[in-house]
């Protein structure tokens, strides 16, 4: 996918706000720090698009990007951050829960995970959580330049194996670097795939 175009949409933590859901939508998730703004920003070659905020974690705000006039790439704030209040915790779960069980448009959710480190129980549950739900998800390990390749496939090996305790099968993969742009290609391919899948259904239903 050739991306011509990305723009900031708007910053919602409302529902009722967000964008019209005429779109095809991909959401991209992770813990805080996990170099989500920078892939973002890796993904549609727009330098700053995404910001990080200086104090992460602490906001709770579903922000909406369009690229190329055709789909909309969703940043949901970060979860896993030590300083969040408990009422802060409660206000994204339900935000999160509210968005991702009404948002028809939501094709795929994107779980970032770092790479360098081990399964997190944060990261685990929310993939339980989406599997519960019936909600498509991709795994995406980031920062996978600052790891040696040897580290870096025992490292997904190892995930992997974690992750196929409680699943039959692995959802989707994707390998990334912010800053090599390793990844990046694939994960396009794949959105632009399911977008022509999406296109080619609605086609058939006449719609």
């Amino acid at each position: 996918m050739n991306i011509t175009d990305a723009r900031f949409v708007s910053s919602n933590s409302r529902f009722e706000k967000l964008p019209k859901d005429n779109m095809p939508e991909y959401a991209f998730i992770g813990r805080s720090n996990v170099g989500k703004s920078s892939l973002i920003n890796a993904l549609v070659q727009r330098r700053g698009l995404a910001k990080t905020s200086s104090t992460p974690g602490k906001t709770i705000a579903i922000n909406h990007f369009i690229v190329n006039n055709s789909w909309y790439l969703v940043d949901l704030p970060g979860y896993g951050y030590a300083q969040r209040s408990k009422k802060s915790r409660e206000e994204w779960r339900v935000m999160l829960a509210n968005y991702i069980s009404r948002r028809r448009n939501l094709l795929y959710t994107f779980v970032l995970v770092d790479s360098r480190i081990e399964p997190q129980n944060s990261d685990i549950g929310f993939m339980e959580w989406l599997g519960e739900n019936k909600v498509p998800f991709c795994v995406v390990f980031t920062k996978a330049d600052k790891l040696s390749k040897t580290e870096l496939e025992k490292n997904i090996d190892s995930y992997k194996k974690r992750l196929l305790e409680d699943w039959e099968e692995l959802p989707p993969v994707f390998v990334t670097s912010s800053e090599s742009k390793m990844g990046r290609e694939e994960i396009l391919d794949f959105i632009e795939q399911q977008n022509l899948e999406l296109e080619q259904y609605l086609k058939t239903k006449g719609l």
